[in-house]
């Protein structure tokens, strides 16, 4: 909530509770949601609130999801593959360099093509994986929009993957932490520039 505000208003929602109050953009955070337990993410997607997320998603509303939170979002369906376990076999913490991929998107838009950005990483279960025809169809699709830098994918996504979002484009999910990433004081702001450009976006459909 801290990084969410210091672009816009900011308002936690109860997992328990079904009414999203308004909101123009949701944001589904990281953390270990029931543990978890049966595998990351697979018990929160059942959350009374994931209920009326998909179908804020479904209408097009912006969603994004950090860690867990890109976890739950692959097993509600709303995102394509799914995270696997680190090839180090190790919950591992570390800055890493990543590379956008895709600027002309809802979650990217103040960034640049090819830029880096310097954002935390800290997971056990953070290796992207899609069947082949799933991740060339996300690929052409530009849905990928960002990639690990070279020497830096410890958790040996596919093809490099950091943050994937869907087809429509209203739904984003990355492994690092970029709220973790908005106050040069901790080392980097860059992850600022995800949650501005949620801001701009949802400012756009307003409008």
């Amino acid at each position: 909530m801290g990084a969410a505000g210091r672009v816009g208003d900011a308002e936690l929602l109860w997992h328990g509770g079904r009414d999203l109050r308004g909101a123009d953009a949701i944001i589904v955070p990281g953390g270990f949601s029931y543990g978890d337990y049966l595998r990351a993410g697979a018990i929160a997607r059942f959350s009374p609130v994931m209920d009326s997320v998909i179908a804020f998603a479904e209408g097009g509303g912006i969603v994004l999801g950090i860690c867990n939170g890109f976890q739950v979002l692959c097993e509600a369906r709303l995102l394509p593959g799914a995270l696997l376990g680190n090839l180090n076999r190790r919950f591992t913490f570390r800055q890493l360099q990543l590379q956008v991929a895709n600027a002309d998107t809802a979650f990217t838009r103040t960034c640049t093509e090819g830029e880096r950005l310097s954002i935390p990483a800290k997971h056990a279960w953070g290796r992207y994986y899609a069947a082949e025809e799933t991740l060339q169809a996300i690929e052409r699709g530009g849905q990928v929009l960002l990639r690990y830098a070279p020497g830096h994918n410890f958790n040996g996504s596919a093809h490099d993957i950091a943050g994937v979002m869907n087809e429509a484009g209203n739904v984003f999910g990355l492994m690092p932490h970029p709220e973790h990433a908005v106050d040069p004081l901790t080392g980097s702001s860059d992850g600022l520039k995800l949650f501005e450009s949620m801001r701009l976006s949802a400012e756009a459909v307003r409008a």
